[in-house]
């Protein structure tokens, strides 16, 4: 690494005030900072140097949805030679899952990278590190079907109202990749509802499976429950949905990588999946007896293997920006997340999944927890003193 960093020391002084490129210091500080722990020290507020800065603390995010970009690769190929009735080897499911997904993660970082460059240069700030996993975020929440162009949009909505409208990242009051994808199912619903999960390029010599079907089971849900895959099935994630979306397994892995670094809160995970089986036991207790198929009927446990509730509790809920910061505020904002997600599924028929919504809404409402809890605590202390 040593002569990575003489190179890069060497080029400081062209892009420094004064130097030849000096208006694009903000993207040699971007790269520079993102290779190595900046070197300037503090100038107000606590004088504490840790090397687990801002860009670290967000590459360890990606590192832990790596597990669901290469599941979601893998299922893209083998729900597409399903659907043609093919039995193809998991390396070639793969290779088919990834030259689809690659071009949609592509064109999220350049756009939306491009347009962070943008406005670092324009107003003369360093480049915010929050789109490291934001950038990977928007393709694993997607369907495999969507439009580049569409990404592309996504991505510039994405920076600018979801962030820089509000300061930049840090600033933001809700979490900006389910912005996005609330931008793209509110302006483009039919590419982002109906059978548009699988990716059914024609095979030459092939026909679509009678059997086949393109409805995800929030959709199969909301109809009949009982026609649902079988839990294996939905814990592995051997079904249609959003790119990153359909494996708990490979979340898993995620939340063990997020927990073990100390970036995200066990408590608000473990908050959401209390809030959904509270609610989901709830509704069981409500079903009509003479409806078996109602989705009333559903086990609560069902709620955490469907859709993406598993990805919004572990990636979005635990946004250290939009999430709740107080330690009780963490419960409160994870359980409410929990009832609301099964409230939106089985009352909403026209939008049964009910995560990205839920999300947005306790997102809306964070800081008012914490500020509920914080003026709880201090009247607290007054009775004490």
């Amino acid at each position: 690494m040593k002569p990575i960093r003489n190179l890069v020391e060497s080029l400081e002084p062209h892009f420094k005030e004064g130097g030849k490129y000096e208006k694009f210091h903000p993207a040699f500080d971007a790269l520079s900072t993102f290779l190595f722990v900046p070197g300037h020290t503090t100038e107000n507020g606590v004088h504490i140097r840790d090397a687990m800065d801002l860009k670290r603390t967000m590459f360890t995010v990606v590192i832990a949805m790596i597990p669901t970009l290469l599941f979601g690769m893998w299922n893209v190929g083998y729900q597409h030679y399903l659907a043609y009735g093919m039995d193809m080897s998991l390396m070639e499911n793969f290779m088919f899952g990834f030259w689809r997904v690659m071009p949609i993660v592509v064109v999220s970082y350049a756009v939306g990278l491009g347009t962070e460059f943008v406005f670092a240069i324009s107003k003369k700030h360093v480049v915010s590190e929050g789109y490291l996993v934001t950038g990977l975020l928007i393709p694993l929440i997607l369907p495999v079907t969507i439009p580049l162009w569409m990404v592309a949009f996504a991505s510039i909505f994405c920076v600018i109202i979801g962030k820089e409208i509000f300061g930049g990242t840090g600033m933001n009051f809700m979490n900006p990749a389910l912005l996005a994808r609330a931008f793209l199912f509110f302006a483009f619903p039919a590419y982002m509802t109906g059978d548009i999960w699988t990716d059914l390029t024609p095979e030459p010599g092939h026909a679509l499976v009678d059997a086949y079907t393109g409805a995800t089971n929030l959709v199969t849900f909301d109809n009949d429950f009982t026609q649902l895959p079988s839990p294996s099935d939905m814990f592995w994630g051997f079904e249609q949905g959003s790119i990153g979306e359909t494996s708990v397994f490979a979340i898993l892995i995620g939340v063990f990588i997020l927990i073990a670094s100390g970036v995200g809160s066990w408590k608000i995970i473990l908050s959401c999946v209390i809030g959904t089986l509270a609610m989901g036991l709830f509704l069981n207790l409500l079903a009509p007896v003479d409806v078996p198929t109602s989705s009333l009927h559903t086990p609560a446990y069902y709620h955490l293997l469907m859709g993406s509730f598993a990805f919004g509790a572990a990636y979005m809920a635990t946004d250290p920006v939009s999430a709740a910061h107080t330690e009780a505020g963490k419960w409160i904002y994870g359980i409410l997340i929990g009832v609301f997600t099964v409230i939106l599924r089985v009352f909403n028929p026209a939008y049964p999944e009910g995560v990205m919504l839920a999300i947005l809404l306790m997102n809306v409402f964070a800081p008012l927890i914490d500020h509920l809890v914080v003026e709880r605590h201090i009247q607290t202390r007054m009775k004490r003193a």
